[in-house]
């Protein structure tokens, strides 16, 4: 398994770096096409809620950001450092009475994408897995 690490301020402009970061993963790990627009929804939905929900956009707080990539299957890891949230309860955003509220889309737009979702420490933490055939 390889792995590769960054760490960003909690400042929504940084979302950036991580299609920077994904952008040259695609190229490194050789992602196809078919799951490489998965991945950059996901991923950059699952740092944005971190930043925004979890470190409360304070750009003294960090969003860590972990891709590990193994023989069969890439993962991202999100991790902030914000208390968490009850990920268990979330809306459904396909409701009728929810389908005019702007957000509440990223956490059903990831568990549509990724292959595996799983939300740690209270949510405070995230990894999201991508099968690669």
């Amino acid at each position: 398994m390889k792995s590769i690490k960054i760490s960003i301020p909690s400042l929504i402009e940084n979302i950036k770096i991580v299609e920077s970061f994904i952008d040259n993963a695609k190229v490194k790990y050789k992602i196809n096409d078919d799951i490489y627009g998965n991945i950059m929804i996901s991923v950059t939905e699952c740092v944005s809620n971190a930043i925004i929900h979890g470190n409360k956009e304070n750009p003294q707080k960090q969003v860590d950001l972990i891709l590990e990539f193994h023989e069969d299957q890439i993962k991202f890891i999100v991790e902030d450092q914000g208390e968490g949230y009850d990920y268990h309860h979330l809306k459904d955003p396909t409701a009728p009475e929810n389908l005019e509220k702007a957000g509440g889309r990223g956490v059903f737009l990831m568990k549509h994408l990724c292959d595996e979702l799983l939300f740690e420490e209270n949510g405070s933490k995230t990894t999201l897995t991508f099968y690669l055939n």
